[in-house]
């Protein structure tokens, strides 16, 4: 049993998914334009959330956002459930395939046969989609992989059910048809407004406050923390933006292709402007990255806290005057 799926590789897991979960409905859009659509651009600092002991940091909105409002701006039917049994979990997922139905699922990394060990560790919100079984061996578009993988019945129970921060809990989803399509233009009206909301108007450790209020704090990481443990902070950072798949710098260039392509649809020359000073933010927080690492590893000569905190605050205004321009220009759209 094989859905005819393609199998599309991408940048990354959610949004591939979600664009290839599209394509096989009928509606062909770029990875970057799911990306807009579903309001992918986020920052948040949580302290109070710890990932091998250190906060987290993230470059993107909780997982399943993306998805949620792609699909929900362009008017697409979904399903969604997470399970307490894995029992019912993976007979749930039997009868999804046997239907023909590919099948969106968040697992965990960390025991994911088909990656190369020095990419496996604990973080469990990578989506993949299953699309058929054969000889009790699940056949996996995960897009960030070249080819279709596979995963025998225990050894995708152990990553759907993956234990640790953010468990999945069995989580699976699909789209259930494309009836009363939006406009895609409408869309990405919706898709941008919400990210200017979330970029601009959340308050405290996330969106543009939140790049601001980690500015002020890594100031203080050395006299509050000592040089070990603020250097592992710092590569905290590093590694949530360029690493684990949070997004950072890589998303930033994603939202100016969005952008890019929304100004060709629109044809405003003001949403063109905006897509190449997105990527001028892009690069900057690629340079950001490249002096924190120098730090973490000793590395630093002349850069220290105040340097990279600098950088963070300038990167943080960068993105305030585009957000606060992108949110003028998407009312004359309407």
């Amino acid at each position: 049993m094989k859905i005819e799926f393609d199998h599309r590789m991408s940048s990354h897991c959610e949004n591939g998914v979600t664009r290839n979960l599209l394509k096989h409905q009928g509606v062909d859009i770029s990875e970057a334009m799911v990306f807009g659509i579903g309001a992918g651009l986020f920052f948040a600092y949580l302290p109070f959330i710890k990932l091998h002991g250190m906060p987290v940091f993230s470059f993107r909105p909780m997982p399943g956002h993306i998805f949620n409002h792609a699909t929900k701006n362009l008017g697409i039917k979904v399903q969604s459930q997470k399970f307490r049994s894995p029992v019912k979990a993976m007979a749930k997922l039997d009868a999804n395939l046997n239907d023909g139905i590919p099948t969106g699922m968040v697992v965990g990394v960390y025991h994911l046969s088909y990656f190369p060990p020095q990419y496996r560790f604990h973080f469990n919100a990578h989506n993949i989609v299953g699309m058929g079984k054969e000889n009790n061996q699940y056949l996996i578009s995960d897009p960030i992989m070249e080819n279709v993988e596979k995963l025998s019945y225990e050894e995708l129970v152990r990553v759907r059910f993956a234990k640790g921060t953010g468990s999945p809990k069995g989580k699976m989803y699909s789209i259930q048809c494309n009836k009363g399509l939006t406009d895609i233009n409408t869309a990405i009206i919706k898709g941008i407004k919400k990210n200017v909301t979330q970029m601009l108007y959340y308050k405290g450790i996330v969106g543009i406050e939140g790049i601001e209020f980690l500015s002020k704090r890594i100031r203080k990481w050395p006299k509050k923390y000592g040089n070990k443990k603020s250097e592992r902070f710092l590569g905290q950072i590093v590694r949530m933006q360029e690493e684990i798949g949070t997004g950072g710098a890589g998303f930033r260039f994603l939202y100016a292709s969005f952008l890019q392509e929304a100004a060709q649809k629109f044809e405003n020359t003001q949403l063109d402007k905006l897509s190449t000073d997105m990527t001028t933010i892009g690069d900057m927080w690629r340079a950001f990255a490249i002096d924190a690492s120098r730090i973490y590893k000793n590395r630093s000569g002349e850069i220290g806290y105040n340097d990279v905190a600098n950088s963070l605050y300038e990167i943080g205004q960068r993105e305030k005057v585009l957000f606060t321009q992108l949110g003028k220009i998407v009312k004359s759209l309407d």
